[in-house]
């Protein structure tokens, strides 16, 4: 075992000789720099083709830029109702899932319990080993018509209730999908609160309730902001539970952009619906972080000591 690390070592030094480790740095972020580099082609040529026509004749884009894409997407209504419909159910999402993922971060970081701990970890991750749209299908087969959850009700001689196929089930197959990324961003924040501080409020007297809105709430600001934006744009522009769980009648932006590019094979008009909600969730999360500042992220512009 020796002489193979030696081997090793001695390979990565003939690899990476001592002169080259002034570019340790830029070598690990070179993987992330061309993944930006990629999604940031793949936006131009969107760009590109949002500012095309399309020619009915010859199914071709237009060779001239023009604006008309984004004009006839203002003008129509049923975007604007598409549009209302993602906002509105991303926010709903965000602040549901923020509400149940605060308390199960909490309990998860703060247990006293070996086997307690265990347990919310592992119900945390299994989700991960599932597809999303193996879930979603899952949800139908438990919240149909026939499902496991109108039959113990049918039991109970109540329903048949209409589960699916509704903008609730949308909403609550998103919020199902999107708790454990939730969970993952604020179990950090919790972590990095000493458990002093919470004692000491208390031993001043405040009551649970207070130290929890004007201690830990506040301490915990940086987990809760960056599980907000990831939650909400994750949630803007999904496209797998609105397909299912929606039935075809509760979709969102996402369902649009699949529409143009798949079923009316306008590849302008989709590129035009993927730029503008981009350009959306960018300028979301921009007066976010301009309303909270990028301190709370732990930006600080300068090295904590």
């Amino acid at each position: 075992m020796i002489r193979v690390l030696d081997f090793l070592e001695s390979l990565r030094a003939t690899l990476w000789p001592r002169a080259a480790r002034r570019f340790e740095a830029a070598a690990f972020l070179l993987p992330a720099l061309l993944l930006v580099g990629v999604l940031v082609l793949g936006l131009a040529w969107m760009a590109d083709a949002s500012l095309r026509l399309l020619d009915t004749e010859t199914f071709e884009l237009s060779e001239h830029w023009t604006l008309a894409n984004y004009r006839d997407l203002l003008e129509n209504d049923t975007a604007w109702i598409v549009l209302g419909r993602s906002v509105l159910g991303a926010a709903v999402v965000t602040a549901v899932t923020l509400a149940l993922a605060f308390p199960y971060a909490w309990v998860m970081v703060r247990t006293g319990s070996a086997w307690l701990r265990k347990l919310l970890l592992v119900s945390l991750f299994l989700p991960f080993f599932i597809g999303q749209v193996v879930r979603a299908y899952g949800w139908l087969i438990v919240l149909g018509k026939e499902g496991l959850v109108n039959q113990l009700l049918g039991a109970l001689g109540m329903g048949p209730f209409k589960m699916i196929y509704t903008y609730g089930s949308v909403l609550f197959g998103l919020v199902q999908y999107m708790l454990p990324f939730a969970v993952l961003l604020i179990a950090p924040a919790v972590t990095a609160i000493d458990e002093e501080v919470e004692l000491a409020s208390e031993t001043l007297g405040a009551p649970w309730w207070r130290t929890f809105l004007e201690v830990t709430l506040p301490l915990a600001r940086p987990g809760l902001v960056a599980a907000a934006m990831v939650v909400f744009t994750l949630a803007l522009t999904d496209y797998a539970m609105p397909v299912i769980l929606g039935g075809g009648t509760n979709d969102f932006v996402a369902n649009m952009v699949y529409d143009a590019f798949f079923r009316t094979s306008d590849s302008g008009m989709g590129s035009a619906v993927a730029i503008a909600l981009v350009a959306a969730a960018t300028l979301l999360a921009g007066v976010l972080l301009t309303w909270l500042g990028a301190g709370t992220l732990g930006f600080r512009g300068e090295a904590k000591r």
